[in-house]
């Protein structure tokens, strides 16, 4: 048997010392129930949902990925500082490209959460299981055969 060792991207090497601070700071700053420890959880499997998004965007574009309402909350906090988000998207996406995010108004129960951890496992990362269970019945609100996340 031949076992090889996986290496496992690093959300915070990813993201920049420097957003992932400030990010971390603007979640604290919007969830006041939440720790750092907790912050640090949810922007850490964002991270790894969005730059998994970027690169399925062009190889696997029937591939739909949506996170549950949790892990959102993290990919918000992204979203919502638009000029690092544009700067992120292009980082990992190249120049002039964006992910856009298209929600649909209801969310799906199809399995959409729990599918797109096992992807996100597969582009290297760790995921944080109980953050993405919680909401595994409660799926992503993702636009079907929309190229977003």
């Amino acid at each position: 048997m031949i076992v090889t060792d996986v290496q496992v991207r690093d959300p915070r090497e990813l993201l920049g010392y420097d957003l992932w601070v400030r990010t971390i700071t603007l979640m604290l700053r919007d969830k006041r129930m939440w720790d750092r420890v907790m912050a640090e959880r949810v922007l850490g499997q964002a991270v790894g949902y969005l730059i998994t998004a970027f690169e399925v965007w062009d190889i696997e574009p029937g591939m739909e990925i949506g996170c549950g309402e949790l892990v959102d909350e993290g990919v918000h906090a992204l979203i919502l500082d638009t000029g690092n988000y544009r700067a992120f998207c292009e980082r990992y996406m190249g120049e002039g490209r964006f992910l856009d995010h298209i929600p649909e108004i209801d969310r799906r129960f199809d399995g959409t959460v729990l599918r797109t951890a096992a992807v996100i496992e597969q582009h290297g990362f760790a995921i944080d299981w109980p953050l993405w269970e919680r909401d595994a019945l409660n799926c992503s609100p993702c636009a079907p055969g929309q190229k977003c996340h």
